[in-house]
């Protein structure tokens, strides 16, 4: 027997008559428990994240920063977060996806909570390195949960929607970001708001009681188990099986589309709000309605993109997003001087694009990848990818000394070519069903 099915029939009648919403109806029983506690996971995932990025300034006052220290807090967190996903990723084939995703969630809650407890720099450069661990492997986890629960024909628009979840933890951490310091002076409202991320922690009780492990994952460790003779496999097994010449093929070049999707991301939300602010001379950048049109646009761009990966196919759509994000780059680029309302008008397009192209991951990296390397595949390709396009800002840094700054930006278009060029070397999956090893 083959470790994974053909295709399922995409177009029966009955899937067919399927409407926007009827997504959530194929969900059942505890299926519907996985979706929430994926949904909520990464949306309190985001929120202990960049919650950062509002408290950075009374942050770095507090314990007077330089920018360098605060761009290190940043980095280090992005870098640890991509062993964090990919050691997730080896978790989830070794002791199971629920597991997986609870500790993931505690390890972040815990760590941004003690961030809010730091005495001093070096605890918290160690606090938020270790909270990376779990923001970097709830994704994974949760990723691979909901693919092996949800319906094939709408695994698309199940994962699209735990993805949007990102836009409403951002959206959250803006909203306490306001609360907090409207009520507090600054000295203490920073810690105040990181201990708000010690509330995810409590999601680990709904999600132990409520949701079992996936059935395809199960079946597949009862098979290896009993052809093993009983014993449980070595913990490297599934990492190194990737790397295998029968899945080499597939790790590589899906490894290539997440470097690609991620740097252009990095590059785009690192240096254009600096771009617009010096070059372009745009107040607006960074207020709270242009990056409120940009969560808007963002929520709406995940949410649609799931849709349109069940529609067309994960590659068709990973190419439209690639290619109209790279066009806003250079849109961007373009914007006249002052012009504050043409920046909002764009602000929904590009949280659209450039972060809605996120929702094919998690479908797309479960189904190149069988059941005995899943975790593993879908863990190291995207986290990788996040590592490597973490050092895209690096380079447009450098660039922007030789040919200025909005030049320098237009390498993030560079970054989505990347990603054309994986998508040829890649199946179509759409619809594929996911099955345990014999």
């Amino acid at each position: 027997m083959n470790l994974e099915q053909g295709h399922s029939s995409l177009v029966t009648p009955q899937r067919s008559r399927l409407l926007s919403l009827d997504w959530y109806r194929t969900l059942r029983g505890s299926s519907r428990h996985a979706f929430w506690a994926a949904f909520l996971g990464y949306a309190l995932d985001a929120f202990d994240y960049q919650i950062f990025s509002f408290v950075l300034t009374a942050t770095a006052a507090a314990f007077g920063l330089t920018t360098g220290q605060s761009g290190l807090i940043a980095t280090v967190t992005l870098v640890v977060s991509a062993f964090g996903g990919i050691l997730a990723g080896v978790f989830a084939d070794l002791i199971g996806r629920v597991r997986t995703l609870m500790l993931t969630i505690a390890v972040y809650s815990l760590f941004t909570f003690l961030s809010g407890l730091a005495p001093n720099y070096g605890f918290l450069l160690l606090f938020r390195s270790l909270q990376g661990l779990g923001f970097g492997g709830e994704w994974a986890a949760g990723a691979i949960l909901i693919a092996e629960v949800a319906d094939p024909a709408q695994r698309g628009r199940v994962l699209g929607m735990v993805q949007s979840s990102w836009a409403v933890g951002w959206g959250l951490s803006l909203v306490a970001y306001t609360l907090v310091f409207s009520f507090f002076p600054a000295s203490i409202a920073w810690r105040i708001s990181f201990c708000l991320g010690i509330l995810p922690g409590l999601l680990t009780l709904y999600v132990r009681s409520r949701v079992p492990e996936p059935e395809v994952f199960v079946q597949t460790r009862a098979a290896e188990q009993e052809a093993a003779g009983g014993q449980v496999r070595s913990t490297r097994s599934s990492l190194l099986q990737i790397f295998q010449p029968d899945l080499l093929g597939r790790t590589l070049p899906a490894t290539l589309l997440a470097i690609g999707a991620q740097g252009g991301y990095y590059a785009i939300f690192t240096w254009l709000p600096t771009f617009l602010k010096t070059v372009r001379h745009l107040s607006v950048v960074g207020s709270a309605p242009y990056l409120a049109v940009v969560i808007i646009g963002s929520f709406v761009g995940y949410v649609t993109s799931g849709y349109i990966n069940d529609w067309l196919g994960r590659r068709p759509t990973f190419a439209i997003y690639a290619i109209c994000s790279a066009a806003l780059i250079f849109l961007y680029t373009q914007i006249p001087t002052g012009a504050n309302g043409l920046l909002l008008v764009l602000g929904a397009p590009l949280g659209f694009f450039a972060s809605g192209i996120f929702s094919g991951f998690g479908s797309f990296l479960a189904e190149i990848f069988p059941s005995r390397a899943r975790g593993a595949g879908q863990g190291f390709c995207y986290n990788f990818g996040r590592g490597v396009g973490a050092f895209f800002p690096t380079i447009i840094g450098f660039l922007s000394g030789a040919i200025g700054l909005g030049g320098a930006i237009g390498f993030g278009a560079c970054a989505y070519a990347l990603c054309l060029i994986a998508l040829l070397l890649l199946p179509e999956t759409r619809g594929k069903r996911l099955v345990a090893v014999d």
